[in-house]
């Protein structure tokens, strides 16, 4: 695995990042497969397989973020509304439907 496919300057996973690792290995391992160079189609099949990963890895961390957020969500509504506290009640809905379309984003196809 290419150390420029796993790692971001962050360290964390990131989409934008998969996705151009992923594409950029396709075609690596295309232009390999057109001129008979095996070592251009191993490359290109590992860093799209990264660039896969990391992928994957970005939209599992944002849909387990927003999950958290739904949770949280929640919990800040059912106090709120328990307490009495209508500006508690409201930031505890508006996380949770933050959460959950930070969720509709992540969910895999």
């Amino acid at each position: 695995m290419s150390s420029s496919a796993s790692n971001t300057a962050s360290g964390e996973p990131n989409k934008a990042s998969g996705q151009y690792h992923s594409t950029k290995g396709t075609l690596v391992e295309t232009i390999g497969n057109v001129t008979g160079a095996t070592t251009w189609q191993q490359s290109g099949k590992e860093e799209h397989a990264a660039g896969e990963g990391e992928y994957k890895a970005s939209q599992a961390k944002g849909y387990a973020e927003g999950t958290a957020d739904r949770i949280g969500g929640k919990k800040d509504s059912v106090v709120g509304a328990v307490t009495g506290d209508k500006a508690q009640q409201a930031a505890g809905n508006a996380r949770d439907d933050k959460g959950e379309a930070q969720q509709t984003v992540n969910r895999s196809v």
